[in-house]
């Protein structure tokens, strides 16, 4: 069993999961003293917090509002859209793909040798986007997936140039001889997959999970930011192609189990410490 008190969550992920379960959709700014507060629940000191909300603000997920001589920070649009991916990946795609329509979809692109950061840049995006790699520039993910959000939010090294030349993606489902559980373990790690579910349970499948945290909201936003490190790096393979005790199937009930108690006590703890004000609907980040 996992022996450590608490995960080791960065702060920056630590505050995407407070804005998202506190913050989004009600449009407010929250006083910086009110997340040294929060945090220091979570072991997080002030100084960790004043330079994440500064990162963060600079990186445009935060916008600072002024009142008087105190300092709140509120939504951008841009931190609206990762707040929204991070909700759904969590709550309404979930972890366990148990309706699988036996759809693929299959990528391959080709660059020249000397592109090596823009091969790189493309590789990150679509693993993002869950897909794996066979090898020799082919990649595959388990649905039909939509291109066009993907590369329309590619920048840095790929935003200026023309994919439609270098990319092919085709729609369709695995034809015989192939065997689609072993084209899996090929492409994706089930291994690494596995061990993070895994560790997941042993922290948190037990009666009393944590039990030296300060308070439920302790509890609530380190399980949901471990948890949406997870699911953020899954592919969400389907399940009848898994190994029958697939960790993230008990790890995915346990998380629902927990967030039933753990919400309604942290969100009365949120509503204790936090301070804000009203703003209007977060502005576009500065280019």
């Amino acid at each position: 069993m996992h022996e450590d008190p608490s995960p080791r969550l960065r702060p920056q992920s630590l505050m995407l999961t407070f804005l998202g379960n506190y913050v989004l959709r009600r449009d407010i700014a929250v006083f910086s003293g009110s997340f040294i507060e929060v945090f220091a629940g979570l072991g997080v000191g002030e100084h960790a917090i004043r330079s994440t909300l500064t990162r963060m603000t600079g990186r445009g997920l935060l916008a600072r509002h002024r009142q008087g001589r105190r300092m709140y920070f509120g939504l951008t649009e841009r931190s609206e859209r990762i707040l929204l991916d991070g909700e759904a990946r969590v709550w309404r795609r979930g972890a366990v793909n148990g309706d699988w329509d036996g759809h693929w979809t299959v990528l391959s692109f080709s660059m020249p040798e000397s592109w090596q950061r823009q091969r790189h840049d493309l590789r990150s995006r679509l693993m993002w986007a869950g897909f794996g790699s066979l090898g020799n520039g082919m990649w595959i993910a388990p649905s039909q997936v939509e291109l066009g959000p993907v590369l329309s939010s590619l920048n840095g090294s790929l935003e200026h140039l023309d994919l439609s030349r270098h990319l092919r993606v085709f729609h369709g489902t695995a034809g015989e001889p192939t065997d689609v559980s072993q084209m899996m373990r090929d492409a994706f790690d089930l291994d690494e997959l596995a061990a993070g579910y895994q560790e997941f349970l042993d922290r948190w499948d037990r009666r009393d999970p944590i039990p030296k945290a300060p308070h439920d909201l302790a509890r609530y936003l380190w399980m949901m930011t471990e948890w949406l490190q997870l699911v953020r790096v899954d592919p969400r393979l389907p399940v009848q192609h898994l190994p029958e005790d697939w960790p993230a199937v008990r790890a995915q009930r346990v998380l629902h189990e927990l967030g039933e108690r753990y919400d309604g006590p942290a969100r009365e703890t949120a509503d204790r410490l936090i301070e804000f004000i009203p703003v209007r609907k977060p502005a576009a980040p500065e280019v």
